[in-house]
Formats: C-alpha cells, sequence, structure tokens
C-alpha cells in the first residue's frame, strides 16, 4: 500500500476527517469527532512517514522491527510511526488502521458516534 492508497482508506472511514497543519508541525491528521487515529508528516526530512495507535502488544511487537519507531511525544501512549509506508504489508497495515480508528471512536460518546455513523464491533 503506498501513501496515497492509505490516506483515501482513512477517508473512507465512517465520520473520519482530514486536517493538514502547516508550519511548524506540518502534519496531515486523520480524526474522528475530534480524536486523532493517524497522521503523515508532511514536510521533509522525514515526508510521508506515518504514525497511528496500536495496542500495547502490538507496539512491543513493531516497534522491534527495522523501519518502525515509537511516534515522537506519542510513543509513550502507544503509537508507532512507520518510516516507509510503502515496505509494509498492506493487509497488517490496515488492520493496525483500523484498530486505531476503532479505539479513536470507542472514546467518543454513543450520542456522538451516532451522530457520525460510527458502528463499533
Amino acid at each position: 500500500m503506498n501513501t496515497e492508497q492509505l490516506q483515501q482508506h482513512c477517508r473512507r472511514l465512517a465520520g473520519a476527517t482530514e486536517t493538514l497543519h502547516g508550519a511548524p508541525s506540518n502534519i496531515l491528521v486523520y480524526a474522528v469527532g475530534g480524536k486523532t487515529f493517524a497522521y503523515f508528516k508532511t514536510s521533509e526530512p522525514e515526508q510521508w512517514r506515518f504514525s497511528l495507535r496500536v495496542s500495547p502488544e502490538h507496539f512491543l511487537e513493531l516497534t522491534d522491527r527495522p523501519g518502525i519507531k515509537p511516534a515522537r511525544y506519542m510513543g509513550r501512549f502507544h503509537w508507532i510511526t512507520i518510516v516507509e509506508v510503502h515496505k509494509f504489508p498492506a493487509d497488517y497495515l490496515a488492520e493496525l488502521l483500523d484498530w486505531s480508528y476503532h479505539k479513536a471512536a470507542g472514546a467518543l460518546s454513543k450520542t456522538k458516534r451516532l451522530e457520525l455513523g460510527v458502528l463499533l464491533a
């Protein structure tokens, strides 16, 4: 999966919003109901690095892999940064992204989830 396909996947999630923040942060944020579930770095030298939240078990497993590191400032909350998205298995990435989305959506009130059309399994 390349960065464009990943962005499309993020946009297709129910209630997802996309916000581009300029300098100094330079990030493209994906959120549901104001809760961030993923983001891209949009400036060099880290352009198109992708960050998302993972479960504590996946955090330990993934940060041992080359090309994946704890996300800056967010690592303590089990966020990872994938340096080269196209080298990461697409199915696994989609699974991790969906988990992050559902984790963010789960923090919303039931009323807000219904308003956004978010269904949790």
